[in-house]
């Protein structure tokens, strides 16, 4: 293979670059054994050749989100389309009928794609005899898009369709060796969410250009598992993210079409849920669906990044500013309305409308599992009551619990009684406390420790943290700064403030860590509270920022950085 240098106009111009492919450059340090194996030739002329397709319409996708922002900030509102700029939505139309595998998703579990051992426990049933219906492995929210971690991921979905993924625990002093392996007659329906629109792949290039994070996550997952899985009767089935815009609906259908096309197998054969997790794609919820009518399982109502999105979208308006983190949810009207014309549009046109996530961790203690149970089991009572086909879960404790309320296959006869075009606009309030304040720079930390370890998804203070929701503290404490938001105990909010709950909630969670491992050794805890230190430099950094960046990371990174390099680059927000 040939190595090259790239252009000093790329963001890494002293990276090498090896020529994998006619117009293909991999950074050389990505180019693994692993990669090798995963980015056979036949792949790559696959993806390339898309890539080449597509590229232009997906940058000017982007910048249309761009243009649409600027007119937010200028202080104009999202809303529902004008009828005659879609008509063709609002007609009398089914999706292509849903294969019988889809037919019932009351439960469906989430988690990393890159974790072997997690993967397995998703598509296995639990120690007391419970299964998911469905299972969805993420490339996105709950994995860091690592080079590694996406190789690893593709890897772990080819063997999931194929039933043979299997891991093994070492043996320690105090544990035998466990090995974990699957029962492909026994598992639950496979689905995997790829990359957002938004986010770029650094570390492989197609004639000199970042490829689409999402269109690879696609393409190699299907080139890799479609056949597999339909040889043994399973439907193709994928999450799609973020989606802001029907045209990005079209574009995301277009791909699908051309891989099918590309794989020789009917048109409609691959299918996919589209997350409704962004306030401008809540009002265009029948217009989204109507361009995946072909390749449309349903839509879900993805509460945690809605609500990031509900913050970022309105973040310049001073009459929107949001209560606290954890008091927004399916109480607020906005949110309820929002799901229930969700169900209201999927089964108007014989889609599936699911639920979201609930975000527990089972607890320690026999009565905190009882309470986190508990919140679980409400959570899902309201979301079956209102017509919600299913749901999710983080945590295979609660696949039983939560799929009680769900008494029927679907619920896809029911119509939710909410008008055509119902008040999805987010509306200010309170409380805004301290203890917000302090939630929101817990989750920072805690997250940001995580992600400079490559992991996407954090156990945290009894609940399941991702990027969604480390999104939704970052959001808000931005817009409180911005607006100089006066909390309800006549506290103002300011860098200083955010600098001095950063300092004490820091202490905190040093307190926390050296009682955690009061028998480890003393150079182990050092080295788990250093991390931490760094968290703290790095969230608070990207938390007070004067510019707003719409996401965490608009691209993974480059394979060839060492930890401190990959920690400024995020600071940078590069």
């Amino acid at each position: 293979m040939e190595i090259v240098t790239q252009e000093a106009t790329l963001e890494f111009p002293d990276a090498e670059f090896t020529a994998i492919a006619e117009g293909v450059t991999i950074n050389t340090a990505a180019w693994t054994a692993q990669a090798q194996r995963v980015l056979v030739p036949e792949a790559l002329a696959l993806l390339s050749r898309l890539q080449r397709a597509l590229e232009p319409r997906r940058q000017e996708l982007l910048e249309a989100r761009k243009t649409r922002q600027a007119a937010f900030d200028r202080g104009e509102l999202p809303g529902f389309l004008d009828p005659n700029e879609h008509p063709d939505a609002h007609d009398d139309w089914q999706v292509a009928p849903l294969p019988s595998d889809l037919m019932k998703r009351r439960v469906e579990i989430t988690g990393p794609i890159s974790d072997p051992k997690m993967v397995i426990n998703m598509l296995s049933r639990t120690a007391d005899g419970h299964r998911a219906d469905a299972a969805m492995l993420d490339f996105e929210d709950a994995m860091k898009p690592s080079w590694n971690n996406v190789m690893q991921g593709v890897e772990n979905l080819i063997g999931a369709a194929e039933g043979t993924l299997a891991f093994v625990k070492p043996a320690t002093e105090q544990t035998p060796e466990k090995v974990y392996k699957l029962d492909p007659d026994d598992m639950p329906l496979l689905m995997a969410r790829v990359r957002g629109l938004h986010l770029s792949e650094s570390n492989l290039l197609v004639d000199g250009t970042p490829v689409s994070g999402g269109l690879m996550d696609y393409v190699l997952s299907t080139f890799h598992t479609a056949r597999k899985l339909m040889v043994r009767g399973k439907t193709p089935k994928f999450y799609v993210p973020k989606v802001e815009h029907y045209l990005e609906a079209r574009w995301w259908n277009d791909l699908f079409t051309m891989v099918e096309e590309a794989l020789d197998v009917a048109v409609g054969s691959f299918k996919a849920t589209f997350l409704i997790e962004t306030l401008p794609a809540a009002f265009q919820m029948e217009e989204i669906l109507y361009e995946l009518r072909r390749h449309a399982a349903g839509l879900n109502g993805g509460r945690w990044d809605k609500i990031f999105s509900d913050i970022k979208v309105l973040r310049a308006h001073p009459d929107r500013v949001m209560a606290d983190r954890n008091t927004i949810g399916m109480n607020r009207p906005w949110m309820s309305n929002y799901v229930k014309h969700l169900i209201k549009v999927c089964h108007k046109h014989g889609a599936f409308g699911m639920g979201g996530m609930a975000p527990q961790t089972p607890g320690r203690t026999k009565e905190m599992r009882r309470q986190q149970v508990q919140k679980v089991v409400d959570d899902k009572i309201w979301e079956a009551s209102i017509g919600h086909d299913g749901c999710w879960v983080s945590h295979p404790y609660f696949i039983g619990p939560a799929m009680k309320p769900f008494t029927r296959d679907n619920q896809l006869d029911v119509i939710p009684d909410i008008e055509d075009q119902p008040d999805l606009l987010p509306q200010a309030g309170t409380p805004r406390t301290l203890d917000g304040v302090r939630v929101n720079v817990r989750v920072a930390m805690g997250y940001v420790q995580g992600w400079n370890l490559d992991i996407g998804c954090v156990a945290w203070d009894d609940r399941m943290e991702d990027l969604a929701t480390l999104e939704i503290s970052r959001a808000q404490l931005w817009q409180w700064l911005h607006h100089r938001v006066t909390l309800d105990d006549g506290t103002p909010v300011t860098p200083e403030l955010v600098n001095e709950i950063f300092t004490e909630e820091l202490d905190k969670i040093l307190h926390e860590v050296r009682t955690a491992m009061i028998n480890q050794p003393a150079e182990v805890v050092e080295k788990q509270l250093e991390r931490f230190r760094q968290a703290r430099i790095d969230a608070e950094a990207i938390f007070v920022a004067e510019d707003f960046r719409p996401f965490l990371a608009l691209s993974s990174d480059p394979a060839h950085l060492n930890l401190e390099e990959r920690r400024a680059r995020l600071r940078a927000n590069r």
